[in-house]
């Protein structure tokens, strides 16, 4: 039973195990040889003894503390007990051990005004009660002592200085493995979705100048098509921005929010879908939350035309305290779209626009609900929490 338990001990509490082993050895040594070194009552020889060794308990906790009671007590032992005839040091083995180490500890760990207190008092205190010459050579081993351990001491804060410096470095590598990651996304975008759409641009502005024969109702399609596209470029640019640099660019590629909305609603007008809007009052939101709404309503939109061409398309945007909502709902197609059921649901047909739009809501804490109605059509409602602690507002948006 005893192995299992000392193979679970740390590092730290074998240490502590061991100071615990040598305290008790040291003490088991000072006791009985007390009265060898000087003239204590024998019920007084554990306590003495105890001042001699104990301290050492305190090596790893508070070594300060330690040396505090160790030198107290090497001050007044030799004042209170005389030394017997044979023995002419002022204190047991034990005790000038102890001292010594507690002394390398206050060294090592304390702080450094601490540090010049314990070294020039223990060194007074040699010189003061070291027989004959030798409490300046025992002065010159402490400071020895002293700078040993701040060596220690420094050595080790190099190297722990060293290797956080090391865990910036692979931090700020890492850092820089994903910006040029994100560079080379931005430069395949660029090369491949950018490109195209620029071409659709450019052929929807001049339609009407290389086709003859273009009607009015022709001429305001590719109209259409043109500022679609450009809107889609001018996102396309922005994004494209923020994946070439490190993500904080807000002032330079400012993110759409419920504000630009009623702009989606235009351009599925354009396009030719009948949508009505609702809006009521809203909560304040972060530039955050009213980008994943009007991407939200985005994607909402889109997937009505492609699934359900024709369909009225009811677009609600409001909310409370605690929620802004946002509603997209399409009636039944008059007829199906190619290739895809009026009813069906937008990812079956082998897209990621629901599973996208329910990451958008989770991604600032709330939800999303995508439905087939039940008299035909199709349904996604999202719920995106207020700013905390913001105050209640209302916009002055009515139906449109």
């Amino acid at each position: 039973m005893a192995r299992p338990r000392l193979a679970r001990l740390s590092g730290s509490q074998w240490a502590d195990v061991l100071v615990v082993f040598v305290t008790g050895v040291l003490f088991t040594v000072a006791w009985p040889t007390l009265h060898l070194t000087h003239h204590v009552p024998a019920g007084v020889q554990p306590v003495v003894a105890g001042l001699a060794a104990l301290p050492l308990l305190l090596v790893r906790a508070n070594p300060a503390l330690g040396w505090a009671i160790s030198a107290a007590s090497a001050l007044v032992i030799p004042i209170v007990y005389d030394r017997t005839p044979d023995y002419d040091f002022p204190w047991q083995v034990v005790h000038v051990m102890v001292l010594m180490a507690l002394l390398l500890a206050v060294s090592m760990r304390s702080p450094l005004p601490v540090v010049g207190v314990a070294w020039v008092s223990t060194a007074l205190l040699f010189l003061a009660y070291a027989p004959g010459q030798d409490g300046r050579g025992w002065a010159f081993g402490l400071t020895a002592l002293v700078a040993f351990g701040l060596l220690i001491r420094w050595l080790v804060l190099s190297r722990r200085e060293l290797a956080r410096q090391e865990e910036v470095a692979e931090v700020e590598r890492a850092r820089r493995a994903i910006l040029e990651e994100r560079a080379r996304i931005a430069r395949d975008l660029h090369d491949v979705v950018a490109h195209h759409m620029s071409m659709v641009v450019v052929q929807a502005q001049s339609a009407p100048y290389r086709l003859a024969g273009l009607n009015d109702e022709a001429k305001a399609e590719f109209d259409s098509i043109g500022a679609t596209a450009r809107e889609a470029l001018n996102e396309i640019r922005g994004m494209l921005g923020v994946l070439r640099s490190d993500g904080h660019l807000p002032e330079h590629a400012p993110m759409p929010g419920v504000d630009r909305i009623d702009e989606l609603v235009d351009g599925s007008r354009r396009a030719g879908m009948s949508v009505t809007v609702e809006r009521g009052p809203l909560p304040p939101l972060s530039d955050t939350a009213g980008l994943a709404l009007y991407r939200i309503a985005q994607e909402s939109l889109s997937n009505a035309a492609r699934h359900a061409p024709g369909a009225e398309v009811h677009v609600r945007l409001f909310g409370d305290t605690v929620h802004a909502v946002l509603t997209v709902a399409n009636d039944a197609a008059p007829a199906p779209a190619v290739g895809s059921a009026a009813t069906s649901v937008p990812d079956v047909v082998g897209g990621h626009g629901i599973s996208g739009m329910r990451d958008r809501a989770l991604s600032v804490g709330g939800t999303l609900t995508a439905n087939v109605r039940p008299g035909g059509g199709f349904e996604v409602c999202a719920r995106i929490p207020s700013v905390p602690g913001a105050v209640y507002a209302e916009p002055a948006s009515g139906r449109a």
